[in-house]
């Protein structure tokens, strides 16, 4: 039996499309050193997400993204006591405003615009976070979709079942018709469970945990990048 067609394409955001970490590093005090901004700002990315994860596991509504970055930054300053002083209280509301302006990877406009012009396909944002902290970054980055869906939006993060059938019903596809590209296998894991089929697009700033190599066999596509992704999606 021949798979259903798919009509549309759920993204994940922040890393996936975005390179938050030139941002952040851009941000960070000029006082530490470029190698070590890059491992703190890995480090606080990390944190943040092992913070929503609890908040799952608890069973927590969506905190703003802005609430979450502040708490898990105050957490690692706490255990970086060479970085600390630097960090008054003007300069960690900078940071954190850095995260609402991001630049895309510089494959990703591209291949959006060949998924909507070549494949008609629709193109969403499905991403945890603020409904304002997505209108910011479609604004930094230039890239363009149908429609918003934050976790805020959602009520409810990702991987949770409900996030992803909220963003189906809402615009009223099947699991089937919808592919998921994410650049965190937790998310693809999430989806996976929800019947949505998924793309896993590598980006050495994300999932720095997680073994890459029993990740190629988990989704329907692993990429290096989306210079192909109108093909991978082609080719399911």
């Amino acid at each position: 039996m021949s798979q259903p067609k798919i009509k549309a394409v759920f993204f994940d955001f922040m890393g996936t499309c975005l390179d938050w970490h030139s941002s952040v590093i851009e941000a960070l005090p000029a006082a530490i050193p470029k190698d070590e901004a890059s491992k703190f700002a890995l480090e606080w990315r990390r944190q943040y997400f092992l913070e929503n994860t609890k908040r799952v596991r608890e069973n927590l509504h969506p905190e703003d993204i802005d609430i979450t970055l502040a708490r898990t930054l105050d957490a690692l300053l706490d255990q970086s006591p060479d970085h600390k002083p630097h960090f008054d209280t003007k300069t960690k509301n900078q940071i954190i405003g850095a995260w609402h302006s991001q630049k895309a990877w510089p494959e990703v406009s591209d291949a959006i615009n060949s998924l909507r012009q070549d494949l008609g396909l629709e193109v969403f944002v499905h991403a945890n976070g603020t409904t304002r902290l997505q209108l910011d970054l479609t604004r930094s980055s230039g890239l363009e979709f149908n429609m918003l869906f934050s976790s805020q939006l959602l009520g409810a993060y990702k991987p949770l079942p409900e996030a992803y059938e909220k963003g189906l019903e809402l615009v009223k596809l099947r699991p089937e018709e919808v592919v998921l590209v994410a650049a965190h296998a937790y998310d693809l894991r999430g989806a996976q469970k929800c019947g949505l089929r998924t793309v896993y697009v590598h980006r050495w700033t994300d999932d720095i945990d997680e073994d890459m190599e029993l990740v190629k066999a988990e989704f329907d596509v692993f990429l290096e990048d989306m210079g192909d992704l109108a093909g991978a999606i082609r080719g399911l």
